[in-house]
């Protein structure tokens, strides 16, 4: 059987403008919670990936009409049915788990596949069930393959969340919009992401106060209306082509980017001696090479984002020393390394940090083993010498827009073929 792969024959100079899409991780939330609606929504800005259309497939088996154009989604929910969501699909994309608290929260029952996803380690859904039984749901983990969730009435709660998870802040924000009282979640997520579901929301009737703080409130309503949202820029496909530009960028303008969410990367690249130059909407951004070294920590937003640790790595290897990146959200993030090895980078990962030292990256048959290990494979390709042959791109297609297209525009020698697997 036939696989795609993508080949970089790397050390070209890219020169140009990247048009940044909407957010992946806002998309990927705002898609379910249309179904909480009672009358058509329209998304504009949305990502043309195939995490949208697996999310648009699923509203299709609830019997909810839709029609997705390019960027633009229409959703009309007014003939949904409550039906059990199919395990394949669900298994595809973990942000499936949204479509738990959207369901819950118009329906209050659901069954569901459980949800997969990039393979990051260890990320259990605990914070979302718990979230849901303070609700007043009950959960039934018994099946293997699938979770039933339901409640007689979702009653508002105060929920303190041990850790602090985007994926279940949003999630519970959801199941909470239509729940009876008033909602508080403590040691919430900041992320812009939650801020933008929050936004969606309450364009359709919900009353959310707090989104982007440690503490969300939320006051149940009992019905939403329909609306029409923008997405926000994505931040994470922003930062990679920043990475991009600052590996081999001539002069790249980014446009379309919120450069407030991007200052923790913007920091650390300064750091290294990118020169950036900032706009409003915009920014500009050249290699300077070699780099001084720099130390990174992943942390929640608004420190340095776990899905930029892996673009960002290829980076150290130019610079003038050693550099470490220590990994707090998903300590096992790190199955790129084996990869950049391959490619004869002098890298090694030990309980949670990476030591990545000055080498010149040669060519090599690399795999993706998730999203943002794709990403950093392309960065270490294009600053390799020689042909570098990525496998397992799917993953890479889960997150980034027409991304080969793009990087040839920008000047990149890089191509797509089918292999016998």
């Amino acid at each position: 059987m036939a696989q795609e792969v993508i080949k970089i024959r790397g050390g070209q100079t890219l020169k140009g403008s990247v048009e940044i899409n909407g957010a992946k991780n806002s998309s990927v939330a705002i898609i379910p919670a249309t179904l909480m609606a009672e009358a058509p929504v329209t998304l504009d800005g949305l990502p043309q990936i195939s995490d949208v259309e697996t999310l648009v497939s699923l509203l299709g088996d609830l019997n909810i009409k839709t029609e997705l154009n390019g960027t633009t989604l229409s959703v009309d929910p007014t003939q949904i049915e409550n039906a059990p969501l199919p395990n394949n699909k669900v298994e595809s994309l973990r942000a499936s788990y949204y479509m738990m608290g959207a369901m819950l929260g118009r329906f209050k029952k659901c069954v569901i596949g459980l949800p997969g996803g990039c393979p990051l380690g260890p990320r259990p859904i605990d914070q979302h069930i718990k979230g849901f039984k303070a609700l007043g749901a009950t959960v039934d983990e018994s099946s293997m393959t699938s979770m039933k969730i339901e409640a007689d009435r979702l009653i508002g709660a105060n929920i303190y969340l041990d850790i602090v998870s985007v994926g279940a802040t949003i999630n519970i924000m959801l199941a909470a919009t239509r729940a009876e009282g008033q909602t508080i979640i403590e040691n919430a997520a900041k992320e812009p992401e939650v801020v933008d579901v929050a936004n969606f929301l309450n364009s359709m009737g919900a009353k959310i106060t707090g989104a982007g703080t440690s503490s969300i409130k939320i006051v149940g309503v009992s019905h939403l209306h329909g609306s029409r949202h923008a997405i926000i820029p994505d931040r994470i496909e922003a930062g990679t082509y920043m990475c991009i530009a600052a590996a081999c960028g001539e002069s790249i303008h980014i446009d379309n980017i919120i450069p407030k969410h991007m200052e923790p990367l913007t920091v650390k690249l300064k750091e290294l001696g990118v020169t950036i130059e900032t706009g409003d909407d915009y920014m500009i951004v050249q290699a300077a090479a070699p780099y001084k070294s720099v130390d990174i920590k992943t942390l929640v937003y608004p420190g340095f984002a776990t899905d930029l640790q892996q673009p960002i790595t290829p980076l150290l290897f130019l610079a003038n020393g050693p550099s470490f990146v220590t990994e707090t959200i998903y300590p096992e993030r790190f199955r790129h390394v084996q990869e950049l090895q391959k490619m004869n980078g002098l890298i090694t990962a030990d309980r949670g940090t990476a030591t990545v030292k000055p080498s010149q990256l040669t060519g090599a048959e690399v795999y993706a083993s998730d999203l943002r290990a794709g990403a950093c494979l392309i960065v270490a390709g294009l600053l390799a010498e020689g042909v570098t042959t990525i496998y397992n791109v799917k993953h890479i297609y889960r997150g980034y827009t027409d991304i080969v297209k793009t990087l040839k525009a920008l000047g990149a020698d890089i191509w797509t073929e089918q292999v016998e697997a």
